[in-house]
């Protein structure tokens, strides 16, 4: 199959257009907590929560019927229609009160979200199939539409407001991007042509949805969830946690969200490529395996804390002679103490800790005169644990899960037009409904972790052991399809 000339301005449309709905459907991860922190609204973090969470059901559980429409009618006029009406729900923002009146348009415009389904399915009839993983990979280029709104929507607060001092100045920030939309929706269709399946190739609406009987495509979706839907959820989850657990600014803390959603969507592109070359199946195992290790190493909190440590006990009974910080004497034998190190002592500067640092020491509870009995504690123990989890190394494990993350979302649509050629809008919005339930459980789950367990790195266990369990699943598919294949292979 030769490729169409006109595909490459296809893909760079397909790909600005999801870049800008992207950036509309992350809105909230900003903007929410704008009016969290300066009080314009009163919301607690489950609330925070689902306001970030709710956009993105809107667009995930509309990627599968979008899918099959694009397949049936072309991407251009349904992708048009997606930016048309999602422009004209984000306008609804504005006029926003409360909590209800937030979820509700949040609800509207994450339809914005759909377009993903498009923009693959337009994208992949336009391409061979021996290029077809670097083409979605390129289109996967659009996610960085969530770093645009980490980095870029704080400053544009900032202004709109006046620098917090005319904080209603935050409803023009929704209809910028409803005008973004609108206009990206008359470029796309001044500039792109139509395809799709031929009629002659085209399914029934039954037929279509026959795939979804495949575990397969369920298992491709788990692996979604994780390395889109997770990735969804922290673009956005990141600017609290930076305000919170390490007391930024609003436009430091989406500066350092975007090291993390930048990179991941840009690297979609090199992510294809891999995929193209070396496999999808090697490809995610290296996805999956670094992400585990490096959600692991994310889990430990900001901790200073203290607890009991390696005590002193008399090796015999005795009389108590003598007691001082760093000796005690029972009768004639003599117990060396480590003495309570001073405050500043030993202590690096707040800025160069890295690893935890522990310091442990013995206190008397004995007093000169006191019996004591073989076994009897002399000195208690005591460790102080500190651990900093310095912002810049945070900082540096979040943006190399972000390019592992990226690298995954790539490599999973290279399976789909492998197995399911015929079938790409369906499986890939199948496969896109389930990756993006994943950005909108997280979130909530995440808020409810907070809020159970008072920690913020909880949501770092939850990944971690996704992450352990889409690696388990896919090792014990790949055993099984050896087995089979060795079993035909000695008929």
């Amino acid at each position: 199959m030769t490729q169409d000339p006109r595909a490459n301005r296809i893909l760079l449309l397909n790909t600005l257009a999801f870049t800008v709905c992207f950036a509309v459907w992350t809105m909230y991860g900003v903007l929410v907590t704008f009016l969290a922190d300066n009080r314009v609204m009163d919301l607690d973090k489950a609330q925070i929560g689902w306001l970030i969470g709710v956009p993105i059901l809107t667009g995930s559980l509309f990627r599968l019927p979008v899918g099959m429409l694009t397949d049936h009618f072309g991407g251009r006029p349904v992708y048009a229609g997606v930016m048309f009406f999602a422009a004209a729900s984000t306008t609804l923002v504005s006029f926003a009160n409360d909590f209800w009146s937030l979820l509700f348009a949040g609800l509207l415009f994450g339809t914005s979200g759909s377009a993903f389904a498009v923009g693959i399915a337009y994208s992949s009839v336009w391409f061979p199939r021996e290029k077809q993983g670097t083409a979605l990979g390129i289109f996967g280029v659009g996610n960085a539409g969530a770093a645009l709104t980490t980095l870029g929507a704080p400053t544009l607060l900032a202004r709109l407001t006046e620098n917090g001092t005319a904080l209603d100045g935050w409803r023009k920030l929704p209809l910028v991007y409803a005008a973004a939309l609108g206009l990206m929706a008359v470029i796309f269709l001044i500039f792109t042509e139509n395809k799709f399946i031929p009629e002659a190739h085209r399914k029934t609406w039954k037929a279509s949805l026959a795939p979804l009987k495949q575990m397969r495509v369920w298992r491709f979706g788990a692996y979604y969830f994780l390395v889109f839907g997770a990735f969804v959820a922290l673009a956005q989850w990141l600017v609290p946690y930076y305000l919170n657990v390490y007391g930024l600014s609003l436009a430091m803390a989406g500066m350092l969200a975007s090291v993390f959603s930048l990179p991941s969507g840009v690297i979609r592109a090199l992510g294809g490529w891999a995929s193209d070359k070396f496999g999808a199946r090697t490809t995610m195992y290296w996805v999956l395996s670094t992400c585990a290790v490096f959600f692991l190493l994310l889990i430990a909190p900001r901790m200073d804390l203290t607890s009991p440590g390696e005590g002193i006990m008399a090796d015999r009974a005795g009389t108590v002679r003598s007691v001082a910080k760093d000796t005690i004497i029972v009768d004639d034998s003599t117990y060396r103490l480590r003495p309570a190190p001073e405050r500043e002592q030993n202590r690096e500067p707040e800025g160069t800790l890295v690893w935890p640092t522990f310091r442990s020491w013995q206190e008397p509870v004995v007093e000169v005169g006191q019996p004591v009995k073989k076994k009897e504690i002399l000195a208690r123990g005591i460790t102080h644990v500190y651990f900093q989890a310095n912002v810049w190394v945070f900082t540096a494990l979040v943006f190399l899960a972000g390019i592992m993350m990226g690298v995954g979302k790539a490599a999973v649509y290279k399976h789909i037009p492998e197995y399911f050629p015929q079938d790409v809008g369906v499986v890939g919005g199948l496969v896109g409904v389930i990756g993006g339930l994943g950005g909108f459980f997280c979130p909530i789950i995440f808020g409810y972790l907070l809020r159970w367990s008072g920690l913020w790195t909880s949501c770092w266990l939850l990944l971690a052991l996704i992450s352990i369990g889409c690696l388990v699943w896919m090792h014990l598919v790949i055993l099984r399809m050896g087995k089979r294949q060795d079993a035909s292979a000695s008929r």
